[in-house]
């Protein structure tokens, strides 16, 4: 008697537990590729969280370190409302340094710039940084006088602050002007009080910018 004639089908007989395999293979490798990614994005988010924490313990250092330097002069000055130190930032009434609508220091400004001078060179020859002497104005129109608007003003009031300072022994290369006019105003211009607060001078240390390399022959 004859044995039955066996027909083999392509595909027919292929174990199912092997294509659940490979279905279960690239489900975990998927699962490694999007485990490995969150990873990565939490270690980058960590360093950016060090670097972050690193950058405002160097700035409360340096704040403390200006305030340690102006101990002396600031006392009497902070007392009596004549200047403030804020953030790191000195801030003299413009009232106690010029008159209105001039650049010629009052000899009480001048002599509170003088105060400054050698605690601030100082404070600079110990730290990688220089000065920002910033003029600032309130929002009125000038009447009459030899400056065109108040940006003008602002910017010959910070240089002449800048050139005592140089003139008290500050290096050239450590001390730098600028001007802002009636912007970043800290009180209001709507009242007498608020315009006098906003006109003033600030003097900032700031991290020294970094000279580019040399280019290559």
């Amino acid at each position: 008697m004859d044995e039955p004639l066996e027909i083999e089908q392509e595909g027919v007989g292929t174990p199912a537990w092997a294509a659940f395999g490979d279905l279960m293979a690239g489900v975990l490798g998927a699962f490694v590729l999007v485990l490995a990614a969150a990873l990565v994005g939490q270690l980058d988010l960590a360093n950016k969280l060090e670097a972050e924490v690193q950058q405002r313990q160097a700035e409360q250092a340096r704040r403390e370190a200006l305030e340690r330097a102006l101990a002396g002069p600031l006392a009497e000055s902070l007392k009596s409302g004549r200047i403030t130190l804020v953030e790191g930032r000195i801030g003299i009434s413009g009232a106690v340094l010029f008159a209105t609508g001039s650049d010629q220091l009052h000899a009480e400004g001048r002599a509170l710039i003088k105060s400054l001078a050698v605690p601030l060179r100082t404070y600079l020859a110990q730290r990688d940084e220089i000065l920002m002497v910033s003029g600032f104005t309130d929002d009125r129109g000038l009447l009459g006088g030899r400056f065109a608007d108040n940006w003008e003003l602002s910017a010959q009031r910070a240089l002449t602050v800048t050139r005592t300072l140089m003139a008290e022994g500050l290096p050239p290369d450590a001390v730098f002007a600028a001007a802002f006019g009636p912007q970043q105003p800290v009180a209001s211009n709507d009242d007498a009080s608020g315009r006098a607060l906003n006109r003033r001078v600030e003097i900032a240390p700031t991290p020294r910018p970094r000279r580019a390399a040399a280019s290559a022959p």
